[in-house]
């Protein structure tokens, strides 16, 4: 559509604005220096660690860094190992960025971080959503996922899962809200294998040595496209655009489970409001830009988008409201 407000500018205006926003960084009375960390809280080849390297490729092709970004691995505790150092190591490193999850906030409402709660970190901004699946190997027995949960009917210790998080975190709570939704008794019982990471269950699951998979659809891309792990459900609104457009649904299934996994940041306590608005600005920058959303699209990554203020009501909020669906469920008391 033509603009009139546009059109009426001068070119010089038009250079000038152009100029003014490739160079927002500018603005900020702090700019990073020297060598910039992004911890993943887990073994490389999970969500966290794609996250991390994503995130940093993108923020040194639009030159938020002056340097690369150094993804450091800091597997432990489900998330709960690079907590502690962030808040105990880290208290206003401002050149240290932390990956997080829904997973992150799954272990805080359980309190498997003793003694650390999300007001210790800075939550920075979320760049998309990862929805959960649940899988199996290509030549497994379950052909859909309603076939896996009657399995889980006549008896919940009938299917063993595997997934890259902790016993009670997030990937284990996608398994317990589909088999809820379908009207499997005794929850606790469905056994769950914890691994490092995704990649690490996947190829338990590929292996033969565990039957199903619950983790994100970044993660089980690869196994996918190798024909070596077949999706039985996505745990989204509605199916996933593109190459991800002919997995079901659960919901489409006749189990109404939602299993959506923001990817974000958050960064160590008492930093700058000069770094911490320059963050902020930077994470709003990557989500704006053509590289990220070519990132998002590749990887079945959904929009969702929070920075500052918003984002950190958001991590409470969805606390909460985990804390009581693990209650519910007899996670914890």
């Amino acid at each position: 559509m033509f603009n009139k407000t546009t059109a009426s500018k001068t070119p010089l205006t038009l250079i000038a604005t152009a100029m003014l926003a490739l160079g927002s960084s500018s603005l900020f009375a702090f700019e990073p220096e020297g060598k910039v960390e992004c911890i993943a809280p887990a073994d490389p080849g999970g969500g966290w660690d794609f996250t991390c390297r994503s995130v940093g490729n993108v923020m040194e092709t639009l030159d938020l860094v002056p340097r690369s970004v150094q993804t450091i691995n800091m597997a432990g505790a489900g998330g709960g190992v690079a907590y502690a150092h962030t808040v105990s190591k880290r208290e206003g490193d401002e050149q240290v960025l932390v990956a997080a999850s829904t997973a992150t906030t799954t272990r805080l409402a359980q309190g498997q971080f003793p003694g650390l709660d999300a007001g210790m970190v800075n939550w920075i901004g979320a760049l998309g959503a990862d929805y959960g699946v649940i899988a199996v190997a290509s030549g497994s027995e379950y052909d859909d996922l309603p076939e896996l949960m009657a399995a889980l009917k006549e008896n919940p210790r009938n299917v063993k899962f595997a997934g890259g998080s902790a016993k009670g975190g997030w990937d284990h709570l996608k398994v317990l809200i589909a088999a809820k939704a379908a009207d499997v008794e005794n929850l606790p019982r469905i056994p769950y294998l914890s691994y490092n990471n995704g990649g690490e269950a996947m190829t338990q699951v590929v292996g033969g040595h565990v039957d199903a998979f619950t983790g994100d659809i970044s993660e089980a891309q690869g196994f996918m496209e190798s024909g070596d792990l077949r999706v039985l459900a996505v745990l989204s609104e509605e199916r996933l655009p593109g190459e991800f457009s002919d997995i079901p649904t659960a919901r489409e299934q006749g189990i109404d489970a939602i299993g959506p996994n923001w990817r974000g940041f958050y960064m160590p306590a008492d930093i700058s409001d000069d770094a911490k608005a320059y963050w902020v600005d930077a994470m709003d920058t990557i989500y704006a830009s053509e590289e990220w959303q070519q990132v998002m699209t590749r990887n079945g990554l959904m929009p969702f988008h929070m920075s500052a203020g918003e984002f950190e009501t958001f991590v409470l909020n969805q606390i909460d409201e985990i804390e009581q669906l693990s209650k519910d469920i007899g996670l914890i008391q």
